[in-house]
């Protein structure tokens, strides 16, 4: 069994707060076993949440000291985050990394985790907004504010308040493999995938769109034919429609390109087959429809922030 303690300050907010309990809950349900058992910890026995979100009190069942029991300790945002944070809970969050516990922050919880110093030296993200004020506070933390999560091995940090879940869904798949972490994040209703060039680790199984929409037989089929050079009046002629529709239209229903989403299926079946076969890279790349090594190398790392070599170390089964 896993332990995950979530730290409640006062001014917690409380989206941030449940996220954990929703995520890993519902991973135990996948999983059909309670591999993490949630702990909500703070000072005191009872926490008002961030008054610009709905206050409301709440009562925690666990103290600090329940930090330092913890495999895994997560910082939500709250609403005091630019103030120092208490020496007490300072002391535990260090206490609890010296014992092991895989430390993550939650957007602006970054501040707090930084307080720490347990961020020095490392990169790190947090919410957009106050990723220069984190960088002049902490200069000795590289920020990188163009990133959904960033993940030291034992230091994991996200970006603003949805990326919360792109970092525990990452967990699972870190924790209990890709066939947990998509079906988790399939009963959570979330996406696929994230635009915006950031690594995303999460989803790599399934490639076609749910649900049923005008392109639905179109994306099924472009799915299970990307191995084959499919051009842009290939797709079209699937379709039945001009060139000019299919984008029209592709954008609307996909939010992206039909080339662009082409790039993200094929990224996501190499990175399948890495964490599935030991399939060596030349012959990934041809069942990928990358047709050779080096273009594989190239998009992949441009998609994932990888190496698939580094993608297979981390991701691949044991």
């Amino acid at each position: 069994m896993s332990v995950i303690a979530i730290l409640a300050l006062d001014g917690v907010l409380p989206f941030e707060l449940s996220i954990p309990g929703q995520v890993f809950g519902t991973a135990n349900e996948v999983a059909a076993t309670r591999h993490y058992q949630l702990r909500v910890c703070a000072p005191n026995p009872t926490v008002t949440t961030s008054p610009e979100h709905g206050a409301f009190q709440i009562q925690v069942p666990y103290r600090l000291d329940a930090l330092t029991e913890a495999d895994t300790v997560i910082v939500p945002a709250h609403a005091g985050f630019l103030d120092p944070p208490p020496n007490l809970v300072v002391t535990a969050l260090r206490d609890a990394a010296a014992r092991g516990a895989r430390m993550a922050s939650m957007c602006v919880g970054a501040f707090t985790l930084a307080a720490t110093g347990l961020l020095d030296g490392h990169k790190a993200t947090t919410h957009w907004q106050y990723a220069d004020e984190l960088t002049r506070r902490h200069p000795r933390v590289a920020v990188d504010s163009g990133v959904l999560f960033v993940d030291n091995g034992d230091l994991i940090t996200s970006a603003g308040v949805a990326a919360a879940l792109d970092l525990c869904l990452h967990l699972v798949h870190r924790d209990l493999g890709a066939d947990c972490a998509a079906a988790t994040a399939r009963r959570t209703v979330m996406p696929l995938q994230r635009d915006g060039g950031q690594a995303q680790f999460i989803e790599p199984s399934q490639t076609a769109a749910t649900g049923t929409t005008l392109l639905s037989p179109t994306l099924h089929w472009m799915a299970g034919n990307l191995h084959r050079p499919l051009t842009l009046a290939d797709i079209a002629g699937h379709a039945a429609m001009s060139v000019r529709s299919l984008n029209r239209h592709f954008r609307a229903q996909t939010g992206t390109t039909p080339q662009q989403w082409l790039l993200r299926a094929r990224v996501r079946r190499a990175q399948q087959l890495l964490e599935t076969t030991d399939l060596p890279v030349e012959r990934i790349a041809d069942a990928s429809g990358f047709g050779s090594a080096v273009t594989l190398r190239h998009h992949f790392a441009r998609v994932a922030g990888t190496s698939p070599h580094a993608y297979r170390t981390a991701f691949q089964a044991r």
